[in-house]
């Protein structure tokens, strides 16, 4: 389904971006000349075997023995493949769309999702949820910041662009031990004053970065409770295969210790490869799984037809009047989060988002 189709008024929705001043970036107060990569990590998997595998049972079970041995081989014409399957009207729609979406894993370079450690001599005082500059070889982008302030350094979540002319650089040449700029911090994407209300999470992809940052930084300083009662805190992450959800395995460890967290991923593609047997919808059609009784009423039809038995058993429920909202990731659906929980009530002054790109 089109993204553009799931939320139609999402057009008219203005978007605070972020990832979009890179021009202004120059402009950006000079914090530091002398930061370090103190830490490189891939956070995505090479998955190619496991895509070879899967496509080519895909392909025997259709009765298409010469296109398996010709993805075994390593070697595949997947654009001719693919256009070839297209123009037999007896093949099955749902294999062509597998086929689509193995080939895109397939041809997607490794890794193309890293974070970066940052440390840096100078002091460098940030709130959760704001975005940093960083220059390497003279040029300039905007990140958000992943890691706590009350953590060493910063930490950056960092996706590859293809072609990008930065993050060519990085996942190809980066070395821990390199010097880098940074500038800022910048942003007003923060968490609201500590209150009775639960807080919601919305994210996809590396639009997380900034809400893992409000996330520890609430569990370190002990906001997620208010007057002695505990706040329940919901991460919504969605991403096409479950190595894009960046600290997946961090939120899980956050999820057990703490039983007011609940981490609640969504991916799309991912039991194409996997028995995957989470949340496949999209973030704004997941949530809406968890709502308490009674608050479907207030969302649109297109959302409404998701409020089905959810994929996770939780002992809590998300109530709208009761709630503040945080929404980060690229602008378009972004636009369709924010919407959503308007739709549900969630009033303007409770309800926090980004977007990106």
């Amino acid at each position: 389904m089109s993204l553009a189709h799931i939320f139609v008024t999402s057009a008219a929705m203005e978007i605070p971006s972020q990832h979009s001043q890179h021009r202004r970036a120059e402009e950006l107060p000079l914090v530091t000349d002398s930061a370090t990569i103190a830490e490189r990590n891939h956070l995505d998997e090479d998955r190619t075997d496991r895509v070879v595998e899967r496509t080519a049972e895909l392909l025997r079970v259709d009765g298409h023995d010469d296109w398996a041995d010709e993805v075994e081989s390593g070697d595949p014409d997947w654009d001719e493949m693919i256009s070839t399957l297209e123009e037999d009207e007896h093949q099955h729609e749902n294999l062509l769309t597998e086929l689509s979406s193995l080939k895109d894993r397939y041809q997607r370079p490794y890794p193309s999702l890293m974070s970066l450690r940052i440390e840096m001599d100078e002091e460098f005082d940030f709130v959760p949820g704001q975005y940093t500059t960083m220059r390497y070889e003279h040029t300039p982008r905007v990140y958000s910041i992943a890691s706590s302030p009350n953590d060493d350094g910063i930490e950056l979540c960092i996706r590859r662009v293809p072609h990008g002319h930065l993050t060519s650089k990085l996942f190809e040449d980066i070395e821990e031990g390199e010097t880098v700029t940074i500038r800022g911090p910048n942003g007003d994407f923060v968490l609201e004053e500590p209150s009775g209300r639960d807080m919601v999470f919305l994210a996809t992809g590396t639009g997380v970065a900034p809400l893992r940052s409000m996330i520890e930084y609430t569990f370190e300083e002990g906001r997620d409770e208010y007057e002695g009662e505990q706040r329940d805190l919901w991460l919504f992450l969605g991403a096409s295969w479950k190595d894009d959800l960046a600290h997946f395995e961090e939120f899980r460890r956050l999820d057990e210790e703490h039983g007011n967290f609940h981490f609640i991923p969504t991916c799309s593609r991912e039991e194409y490869l996997t028995d995957w047997e989470g949340e496949t919808d999209y973030v704004q059609q997941t949530l809406v799984k968890y709502l308490v009784d009674g608050a479907e009423e207030n969302l649109s039809e297109d959302l409404a037809e998701y409020v089905t038995e959810p994929a996770n058993d939780i002992d809590a429920e998300i109530d709208p009047d009761n709630l503040e909202v945080y929404a980060c990731g690229v602008n378009a659906m972004v636009s369709m989060l924010a919407s959503a929980a308007k739709d549900l009530g969630v009033p303007e002054d409770h309800l926090q988002y980004e977007g990106y790109g």
